[in-house]
C-alpha cells in the first residue's frame, strides 16, 4: 500500500522537483531515473543484435549471367515449339510478296486449338515428298546453327516451304488459259501475283489444271506465277500436289526483318467473297438444323402427351361431376 501511495504522490499529487534519498531500495532507484527492468531490456536487446543475421550480399552481375542465358535458352525454345518461330525466305518464288532474305515470323500457336489453313492465307509447310529435291543446302557455321536451335535464327535443318494457300478440302480449283485462277467457280482478283506473270501459265507441265482438293489437303501456289514449283507442278507425285494439312507449321503473319521491309501478311479480300465459300458457309446451315430437328420433335412429341393428358383429366372430371349429380 505504502508503494502504492508514495507513487500517486509523486507521479500526480505533490509538487514536481527533484527528489531526495529515501531508505527504500526500489524508491532510491526510481528517484534516481532508473528503471528496474532496464538493465534486462538492455540485455535483451544486445542478444537480438547479436543473434541477427547480416543481410545477404547481392551476387555480382557476372554470377548471375549464366542463369539469365539459361532461362533465355529454356524461353527461346518454348517460344520456337509452341508460339512464334523466324524462317528465312530462300528464293524468288512468292515475290513481291515476300523477297529473296526477308526474315518471317510464323504463328505456330493457333494450329495447337485445331486452326487450319484458310484461302489466301501464306503458310509454311514441311516438304510432302521430293519437292526440294535438287534445291541447294545451306551451310551454316556453328553459331548459326545454335541460334538456328533455339529458333533466334531460321534453321537450316528443317526443309521447309512458304506459298500461300489458294484451295482448301473440298474446293475445285482450276487454271485455264493465262487465267484467272476459280475457286468453286469464282475468278480471284490477285493483285499480290508478281508484276508482269499472269495468274495462271500456259504449258503441259502442269500451268494448265482443274482439280478438286482432297479432305485434309490444301492447293498451294506462290505469288511469281512462273517461277515457282508449287502444288501444279507435283501434281504427278503422291498427293497429286495437295499438300495435307498436318505438314502445316503454321501461318505467316509478318515480315520481321529487314526493318525497311515491315509488314503484315493479311488474307486478300478476294477469298471471302460470296460463293467462293458456299461449301463451308452451307455447312452450318446443315448442322444448325440436323441439331433443331430433335429439338422440334421432341417439342411436338411434349405437347401431345400434355394434350392426351388434358383431354383425360377433363373426362375424369366430367364423370365425377355426373355421379354427384346423381346422388344429389
Amino acid at each position: 500500500m505504502g508503494d502504492l501511495a508514495v507513487g500517486a504522490r509523486s507521479g500526480h499529487e505533490g509538487p514536481e522537483e527533484r527528489p531526495g534519498p529515501s531508505d527504500e531500495p526500489g524508491v532510491e532507484a526510481a528517484a534516481g531515473g532508473t528503471n528496474p527492468g532496464s538493465d534486462a531490456a538492455d540485455g535483451d536487446e544486445a542478444r537480438s543484435g547479436q543473434d541477427a543475421k547480416p543481410p545477404k550480399k547481392q551476387r555480382s552481375f557476372w554470377k548471375e549471367l549464366p542463369l539469365l542465358i539459361g532461362i533465355a535458352l529454356v524461353l527461346a525454345l518454348v517460344i520456337k515449339s509452341f508460339l512464334v518461330q523466324a524462317f528465312s525466305i530462300p528464293s524468288d518464288s512468292m515475290q513481291n510478296t515476300l523477297q529473296q532474305g526477308d526474315r518471317v515470323l510464323v504463328d505456330k500457336l493457333t494450329p495447337w486449338f485445331g486452326s487450319e489453313p484458310e484461302r489466301g492465307e501464306v503458310v509454311v509447310f514441311k516438304d510432302p515428298g521430293h519437292w526440294l529435291d535438287g534445291e541447294p543446302t545451306p551451310d551454316p557455321n556453328a553459331v548459326q546453327r545454335v541460334l538456328g536451335w533455339i529458333g533466334l535464327m531460321p534453321s537450316a535443318d528443317e526443309k521447309d516451304l512458304i506459298k500461300r494457300v489458294i484451295a482448301v478440302g473440298g474446293d475445285t480449283v482450276e487454271c485455264k488459259g493465262t487465267g484467272p485462277v476459280k475457286v468453286n467457280g469464282r475468278a480471284l482478283n490477285e493483285p499480290y501475283v508478281f508484276a508482269g506473270n499472269t495468274p495462271c501459265t500456259v504449258d503441259d507441265q502442269g500451268g494448265q489444271f482443274k482439280v478438286t482438293v482432297p479432305k485434309g489437303k490444301i492447293w498451294v501456289m506462290g505469288d511469281h506465277r512462273q517461277n515457282s514449283l508449287d502444288s501444279r507442278y507435283h501434281q504427278n507425285q503422291p498427293g497429286g500436289g495437295a499438300v495435307p494439312v498436318d505438314n502445316v507449321v503454321g501461318r505467316a503473319i509478318v515480315v520481321a526483318w529487314p526493318p525497311t521491309r515491315w509488314s503484315t501478311l493479311p488474307k486478300p479480300d478476294t477469298f471471302d467473297q460470296p460463293g467462293i465459300n458456299a461449301l463451308s458457309s452451307a455447312a452450318p446451315g446443315v448442322l444448325g438444323l440436323a441439331g433443331a430437328a430433335p429439338l422440334v420433335l421432341w417439342r411436338r412429341r411434349r405437347l401431345t402427351v400434355a394434350a392426351a393428358r388434358n383431354a383425360r383429366v377433363s373426362g375424369d372430371r366430367s364423370a365425377r361431376v355426373s355421379g354427384g349429380s346423381t346422388a344429389g
